[in-house]
């Protein structure tokens, strides 16, 4: 299955006229696109810099092995790397202060969110398909009406149980009818392999090194299920650093450009960070990444927020309910920095 191309063009020129009333508050102040452009060897609003990398994240792997945003900043800013194994992980970083930025489906962005979480996707990575059903070689169950009952493996707070929710629902089934295991990805393999659950919804690349090494079957696949893939900051990370925010956006949109350009090259990247085989590694960066979208967050996403909300109001997970989901929604896009870096390449 080929993942949908969003539409790219609408989305940048859509926001354009918004990005150039509101630019000047959000982005770097005077002089400090020379700063950057000489290296950093000016001041910047900030010493450090921690943010996150992610396998499911191709183009942050892209930022930190070209080292593109230490070079833009200079000497004078340390950054810190630190690897999410998921969207929950990347949340906990960015509630807890540990990473100024993270990188998460939108999914889980809008639930953080909603939950209280201060922040907002600066720049959008990818539209994947990096959730499905996966069961053993064996396995006897075909579809999500045979998971009626059976030990089910998903990480809370991610695409993947989310997508595991939706396809429940698509067979008249809620999480209540499984038996939900809440493992982390990578975990909810080794479940599934070593029998204690019979299916798993599961994440790539872990689920693609699953179909190669040990034969699991991709049993329901909904690219509509799976939502964008968000970059996210904190809000006091945008209002009091947005000089560096910027870099870090120009960084990945400066990534996206060389990756179109270097599929090959940047399956090896993610074979080597995941430990994984090439094949598989090939297989995620060129059919199921999908990362030749527009990063500017806008309309698009906004819509697959939408169609998860009644979902995430419904679920308990959001202590205010619909009222909080929808309130989350209307302010987590921040446009400003995906633009401007947009309008460079």
């Amino acid at each position: 299955m080929s993942p949908r191309i969003s539409r790219r063009t609408a989305t940048a020129l859509g926001l354009s006229a918004m990005a150039g009333m509101g630019l000047a508050a959000c982005v770097p102040g005077e002089g400090s696109e020379n700063t950057a452009s000489a290296g950093g060897e000016g001041e910047w609003s900030t010493g450090t810099l921690t943010i996150d990398w992610a396998t499911y994240n191709p183009l942050s792997l892209v930022v930190r092995d070209q080292k593109l945003i230490e070079d833009a900043l200079g000497s004078s800013v340390s950054v810190t790397w630190v690897q999410s194994a998921g969207s929950n992980k990347a949340n906990e970083f960015l509630r807890s202060g540990s990473a100024d930025v993270a990188s998460t489906a939108g999914s889980a962005a809008l639930l953080a969110r909603a939950n209280g979480s201060p922040i907002k996707v600066i720049d959008i990575y990818s539209q994947p398909e990096w959730s499905a059903l996966v069961v053993g070689p064996d396995s006897d169950i075909t579809g999500p009406a045979d998971l009626a009952g059976r030990p089910v493996a998903a990480t809370p707070g991610t695409d993947p149980y989310f997508f595991l929710v939706q396809t429940l629902a698509e067979a008249g089934l809620g999480v209540d009818d499984v038996e939900l295991q809440p493992l982390q990805h990578a975990d909810g393999r080794t479940a599934l392999e070593g029998g204690s659950v019979e299916a798993w919804s599961g994440l790539d690349p872990i689920m693609a090194a699953a179909e190669k090494e040990s034969g699991a079957q991709l049993v329901y696949r909904n690219v509509d299920f799976n939502t964008y893939g968000f970059l996210n900051a904190t809000e006091d990370f945008i209002d009091h650093h947005a000089d560096v925010a910027q870099v870090v956006v120009d960084a990945y949109e400066q990534a996206r450009t060389w990756v179109l350009a270097h599929l090959e090259e940047t399956a090896q990247l993610l074979a080597d960070a995941a430990s994984i085989d090439l094949a598989v590694a090939t297989t995620v960066i060129q059919e199921r990444s999908n990362l030749d979208v527009s990063g500017v967050p806008g309309e698009d996403q906004l819509a697959v927020l939408e169609a998860i909300s009644l979902m995430l109001s419904d679920s308990g997970d959001v202590q205010g309910g619909a009222e909080a989901v929808e309130k989350a929604r209307g302010e987590i896009l921040h446009a400003d920095f995906a633009t401007a870096a947009v309008e460079k390449q």
